[in-house]
């Protein structure tokens, strides 16, 4: 999810959020990275942890219905995290001769800005819904937070990664990660989509833990060649989901704010998919 031509959040999220810029200033002090509820006494946000491999149409219903009902009030917001079987999913700005493989893994319409990306076993697949308008109503700065929250998470695990201008998502460079294998001196560890409905965010951020690399060769990631893609088992880090993730639930609250205890799902099905929200 990501990258240099079309960044991953849509165009009319882009263009509502130069709107809202200028209307809804960070708080005096903050960190243009740090998101948190502008109201304090605000809930705590779910987070749930998915067991298996949630089929990706499943994963699309379930995070429209929950942003639906957190715009209508009636759900709070929530971080998802979950792991899918192979696949490819497309942004309204892919091309299709960048689907190099179109055979492969199935293809889905992911209904966010951006091009063509990978998920699959190894990689975890982190949805956020928020409520922008508790935070802050800046899509700028919502992009910026996620980027530094996987950043601060990164570092946790001795890996130094870092923002690119103009290319959104995580990127490791071969100075200060000198495991990264030839022949790219710079590559992605983690790509980043959202998409805003009502100013309540879907999709999210996809973290390479130790995924098949070689199945990104069945597309031009995120329509950028000339860059490589990257994990943390290629760098020679042994991180399981439960530790990854337990950093991932640290470092959101320094950023995003409260959050409830992980909370395990049983497998996703289609019987129980409707009943996440």
């Amino acid at each position: 999810m990501t990258l240099l031509s079309t960044p991953e959040f849509s165009r009319a999220a882009l263009a509502a959020g130069k709107k809202a810029d200028s209307a809804q200033a960070k708080p005096a002090g903050e960190p243009l990275y740090r998101f948190c509820p502008q109201d304090k006494t605000a809930p705590a946000v779910e987070w749930r942890v998915e067991q298996g491999l949630t089929p990706y149409p499943q994963a699309l219903a379930v995070m429209e219905k929950r942003a639906a009902d957190i715009a209508a009030g009636a759900a709070a917001e929530l971080v998802w995290l979950v792991e899918h079987p192979p696949l490819y999913t497309a942004g309204t700005g892919a091309r299709a001769a960048d689907l190099l493989e179109p055979e492969r893994f199935p293809v889905y319409s992911a209904g966010r800005g951006g091009q063509f990306t990978y998920h699959g076993p190894g990689q975890r697949v982190i949805y956020l819904m928020l409520d922008l308008k508790r935070r802050r109503q800046d899509i700028r700065a919502f992009v910026t937070a996620v980027e530094e929250w996987g950043i601060s998470s990164l570092a946790e695990f001795g890996v130094k990664a870092e923002r690119r201008q103009g290319r959104v998502g995580i990127w490791l460079d071969k100075k200060h990660n000198p495991a990264l294998p030839p022949p790219y001196n710079e590559a992605k560890i983690a790509a980043i989509g959202v998409r805003l409905r009502k100013w309540v965010s879907f999709h999210g951020m996809a973290v390479n833990i130790a995924p098949d690399l070689e199945h990104y060769s069945g597309i031009v990631p995120c329509g950028l060649s000339g860059y490589g893609v990257t994990s943390l088992a290629q760098l020679g880090k042994t991180v399981s989901f439960a530790a990854w993730d337990k950093v991932l639930h640290d470092t959101f609250q320094k950023i995003f704010g409260a959050v409830e205890p992980p909370a395990a799902n049983p497998p996703q099905t289609a019987q129980n998919c409707q009943k996440l929200p």
